[in-house]
């Protein structure tokens, strides 16, 4: 007869832990970012322009990623 509890180190425990990252890396994404768009603005005297775009390219590129990666681990 097979036995069809989970054992306790199975990798169903450990499936979440890989989405953990993902909100550290969406945020880094975003704030780096801004980052730049702040350093461009202050650089060509373009305020706040740059910041909101780079912000838009930011929140785009995070959730691209994270759509991305959620996607392929089904």
């Amino acid at each position: 007869m097979k036995n069809n509890n989970v054992p306790k180190g199975d990798n169903s425990d450990r499936s979440w832990v890989s989405f953990l990252g993902l909100g550290v890396e969406l945020a880094a994404t975003v704030t780096i970012m801004v980052f730049i768009g702040v350093w461009l603005d202050g650089k060509f005297k373009t305020e706040p322009i740059l910041t909101v775009i780079f912000s838009f390219l930011g929140v785009a590129s995070g959730l691209y990623n994270f759509i991305k990666t959620v996607l392929k681990s089904n």
